[in-house]
Order: C-alpha cells, then structure tokens, then sequence
C-alpha cells in the first residue's frame, strides 16, 4: 500500500497557491530504545549526555512526557498512529501494525503523502532485541520510502554477552563492556548511514523525513569498553524499597515489579555492574546522536528541520525492586523528549506540561503545516513550545495489562481492573518523587481519589473511541 500523491497532484497543489513540501519544515525523528530520563539535561547527577543535552539547549524539554504503553511493541504502534493502545489494538510485542489497523495512516506516511521522502534507519517499530538486529523486524513497510537495516558486531558477539539467563538477552539484564570502535556496533553504524542520508538531502534539497532509531540502551547494554570506565561501580548507587512495601500496593502492581524472577533481589555487586553497563550504553547512545546532529548543523539543514528526541517508555533500575519496564510506576511510564527546530520558539527551556507520546503525529504536523487524520487522539504541543508555561493537557495517560494510570502534575492515580475492582494506587510527587508511599486508602486523601478516579474514567473513555475511518481488525474478524 502507497499513500503517497502522485507528483502531479503536488505540482498542481503548488500552482494553487498551496504550499508544498519544499516549503515546508523536514523532520529528524530521534529515538532509543528503553531510555528513561537518566539524562544530565533531566538532572542526573552522574550520567552524562552532553548530545542530549546540547539539543535541549536549543530547544524544549518536558519534564513529564509519558508512554501509553510500558513496552515496546504496543507504545511505536501508539506514537506512530497517534492512537491509543486501545484503539491500536496492539497490547504485546511482535504484532504488525497492518495486522490490526489495515488502513491506518501512520504518522511518517502523512508526511509522504505531502512529498517528503521518509526514510527509517533500525529501529522504529517493534523489533525483537537482539534477535532482528539487521532485519525489517515488525516494521511497517507502508510508512516510508527507504529502510536501512544496519548490523554490526554487538550482534555477531551476541554468544559472548553476560546474561543472567543462558541464552537469553532481550528480557532479561545482560551486557559486555565491548573491543573495538563505536562504528562497528550497531549504533554507529546506524549515525553513519543516518549522516549520509543527511548530506544526500542538502545536496537534492528534496524535503525529507528521517527516523533514525538507536537500539541501546535496551538489553543487552552493549557499548564499547571505554564508556564503561566513565562509571566506576563505587560512584552507583542502588535503589532500595522500604520494609513491608510489598504489602501496600495492589497484587497486579506487585506481579509487575515481581514477574522476572532471576532479577529479585540482585546482589550488590551484580546491581551495580547492570547499572553502570546501562549508564555506559546511554553515553554511547548520546555520542551517536551526536554525530547525528553535527551533520545537521555541518550541513545547514538545522535552520530547517524540526528535531524530536525521545524514548519508546521509561525503565526501571532496581527502583521498587524491579528491573526494565512494563509497570505502571513514573520509572517505567516517563520519557525523555526533546523538541527543536522551526516553530519551536524557544530555546533551552523546561516546560512541566504534561504530554503523551501520542501526541507527537498532531504535533509534528502542525509544525510543519501539514493536518493529521481527524481520528488521531493526541493534541498538538505547539501551543507549549510557544509558552512553556501553556499546559496543553492536565494529566498524562498510560496503560498496562489490566491497569489505566493518569499522571497529573501533582498526582499519580492507578486502577487496576474494572473501575479499579484489583485495587488502586496514589502518589503525592509533592512528598513522594518515588511513588513508594500508597494513599489510596487514606481518608485523608479521598477527595482526591474520587477526582482523579473520575478523570481517569474520562480518560479510558477517550481511550476507546473507535478511530473513525480506519478498520480495527483481531483474529476472529473485524471489530
């Protein structure tokens, strides 16, 4: 399936007074994968990112941008529609896009069907790590023009990883402090082809749109020897939870936190050495950004390409107890993100604006001038990157198994099960960053779980509008 307008219809669009393409903004689209906000511009004491960070400083950060899923398959289906999980219908990894939303317009398709050419390098819809390093993966075939599919060796090597499951890598804590250069891994190749696409386009000028999808610093956390060394184990600290925590949050809140059995309890030596290999991979990740946004600015294309830098959700480090993601806790539902380029009037500054990944097809394409498909359920965050002050929306919203959270910022609300009948759970981030005190059943606080209950039933209300226009199809016929 090619949605993209016949040349013809573009010019003839041109001689109509119709802006086109090339008078148009491109789009630099740039992601990893399983990156929580252990970031210097986030305020991490020993992480270091200066790519990151120097992209921030032309541009706006949200402090409290999250997920509507906390796993990778289900949260690139949502971002990339512009659709909630609910409407996506994709809940679990290794599902198609096309397999459940056969006529969806994704968001880099919007921008073909203008005359941009799109272009993903590794990793922007759901891929099995490590396993399809190197190949399509679950990717969408209809949402660009070009896929490059790069391997390198942290991919051959795979044998020679450490891994607390034998011959597991991908779900479970596994990492090597790797010889040889950046270039040769994965990444580094992935910002070497992503430069070459970068300087094709300023020599064609042809408007573009380039995804360009690092695989670090998902599991396994693989990055040369010498950004290892940046993170003495000494310098880590390892989260603890308090006596007794177990006890106060609802039982499918604790079999989040508790269902990879080998990652309980991790001894301090072995904590440590996960978390200094995770640091080490994001520092990595960042120098291949880096090269990314040099050739950027090396070939003037930034004065005319809006730049998005996220995650796909957050990640746990041994907070609550847990390791990775899928949780409904800020660890796992926090994302970085990053906005800079034309329309984004200010620059480095914060916004404490809630924002959902959802958002980003109604935000991008306002940006550029472009409409988005009347059944994309997120908002436009422009209004935001002109007045970091604006909140476009009151809470943010994310979901999980059987559990729906709405991250206000103050508050966080969860309810598991229908209308919260498994339990549920708030968080007073005034008094609690950590979320490791429950006062859902506080007297104290019932007003205010009675408020936020309501705005979350609003929320999964929404959450289910059918998409109208596009087809919703689940094994056993259409929906």
């Amino acid at each position: 399936m090619n949605l993209r307008p016949p040349l013809l219809a573009l010019v003839f669009l041109s001689f109509a007074g119709v802006a086109t393409a090339a008078d148009r903004p491109n789009v630099l689209f740039l992601i990893c994968d399983d990156l929580n906000c252990d970031l210097g511009c986030y305020g991490h004491p020993l992480v270091k990112s200066p790519n990151v960070d120097r992209l921030a400083a032309r541009g706006v950060w949200f402090e409290q941008a999250h997920c509507q899923y906390p796993l990778c398959g289900p949260s690139r289906a949502s971002f990339m529609t512009g659709l909630y999980p609910d409407q996506t219908l994709i809940h679990r990894n290794a599902i198609f896009l096309r397999q459940r939303l056969p006529n969806v317009q994704s968001m880099s398709q919007t921008f073909r069907n203008a005359g941009y050419f799109a272009t993903r390098i590794g990793k922007i819809y759901h891929y099995g790590v490590p396993r399809n390093i190197g190949t399509g993966g679950h990717d969408d075939p209809d949402s660009w023009d070009k896929t490059i599919n790069p391997r390198g060796r942290d991919k051959d090597e795979e044998a020679d990883i450490f891994t607390l499951r034998k011959g597991q890598y991908g779900g479970t804590l596994s990492w090597m402090a790797a010889d040889g250069t950046d270039a040769e891994q994965t990444d580094g190749i992935a910002a070497a082809e992503a430069v070459r696409v970068l300087k094709k386009h300023a020599e064609s000028k042809e408007p573009f749109y380039l995804a360009v999808g690092l695989y670090r610093p998902h599991t396994p956390y693989v990055a040369p020897k010498k950004y290892f060394d940046k993170y003495p184990l000494e310098k880590i600290d390892v989260p603890t939870v308090p006596d007794g925590y177990e006890k106060t949050i609802p039982k499918p809140a604790l079999q989040s936190i508790r269902r990879k059995k080998e990652q309980i309890d991790l001894a301090d030596d072995l904590a440590r050495r996960a978390i200094q290999a995770y640091y080490a991979s994001i520092t990595f990740a960042d120098a291949q950004l880096g090269l990314v946004l040099d050739a950027l600015e090396e070939t003037g294309l930034d004065e005319n390409t809006i730049v998005l830098f996220t995650s796909d959700h957050g990640y746990h480090m041994g907070e609550h107890g847990h390791w990775q993601k899928t949780t409904l806790f800020e660890n796992a539902t926090r994302v970085p993100l990053i906005l800079a380029g034309p329309g984004v009037e200010r620059q480095g500054v914060s916004t404490k604006c809630p924002a959902e990944m959802v958002d980003f097809h109604s935000t991008l394409t306002d940006l550029a001038g472009l409409k988005a498909p009347k059944y994309v359920a997120g908002k436009s965050l422009v209004p935001t990157l002109r007045d970091p002050t604006h909140h476009v929306r009151e809470g943010a919203f994310t979901q999980y198994g059987t559990g729906y959270s709405l991250r206000t910022p103050r508050y966080r609300y969860t309810e598991w099960g229908p209308d919260g009948a498994a339990g549920n759970e708030l968080y007073d981030h005034e008094t609690d960053p950590a979320e490791l005190v429950n006062l859902a059943t506080d007297p104290n606080h019932a007003a205010t779980v009675a408020r936020l209950a309501e705005q979350l039933h609003q929320r999964i209300a929404e959450a289910n509008v059918k998409p109208e226009g596009v087809r919703q199809t689940v094994p056993g016929g259409p929906r």
